[in-house]
């Protein structure tokens, strides 16, 4: 395999990246971005390296613990439990939430073969019991996620746990007319 068929085949892992995205990628590099592109080798080489999984709450982190699992300021009493380092960040952006995190590294997906070992319950429910007062589910809104939540909120409970789930309703600034079904109906469900 030649060097461009190469960095090619790597960007096509990328998420959302075809064949023909991916080579003009490469070709847009080559050509145009050099110093860009060797930006890019190294910034990937250094994360590679340097980014670990936080020791606390297993979001990316370049120190034993995160940012957020290092500061004492946070409310200790909330948990809120996400999917992914992705996830996390954009709880982060919104600066509302100030408790800490538990990032699952997925959801349960039986038929992937995914369970509650692979995205570390046992660990999450050792947590929980470290004077936690509410476990926040803000796993996504698809199938899988809801019966991650669902298995999550069942062994939290069964310990005494109190948990909570994000709540879902009509986007702000959306009409009404354009929002899809299911999202009007458990807005109506869950109306306050």
């Amino acid at each position: 395999m030649s060097s461009l068929d190469a960095l090619i085949d790597a960007l096509k892992r990328l998420p959302g990246v075809g064949q023909k995205s991916a080579q003009r990628m490469a070709f847009h590099l080559l050509q145009h971005d050099r110093a860009a592109m060797q930006g890019l080798a190294q910034a990937l080489r250094a994360a590679g390296e340097d980014i670990k999984h936080c020791q606390r709450c297993h979001t990316f982190s370049e120190t034993e613990l995160c940012r957020v699992c290092a500061d004492p300021d946070r409310d200790a009493r909330l948990l809120c439990v996400v999917e992914s380092p992705a996830d996390q960040a954009a709880l982060e952006r919104t600066a509302s939430y100030r408790g800490y995190y538990f990032v699952l590294l997925g959801r349960l997906s039986p038929l992937d073969g995914i369970g509650t070992r692979d995205i570390g319950v046992t660990e999450l429910l050792a947590r929980a019991l470290e004077g936690v007062e509410e476990v926040i589910l803000a796993t996504s809104f698809t199938a899988e996620g809801e019966a991650t939540a669902h298995v999550l909120a069942e062994a939290l409970r069964a310990r005494g746990i109190r948990s909570t789930r994000l709540a879902r309703g009509v986007p702000v600034g959306s009409e009404l007319e354009y929002v899809d079904l299911s999202t009007i109906a458990h807005a109506l469900v869950d109306r306050r």
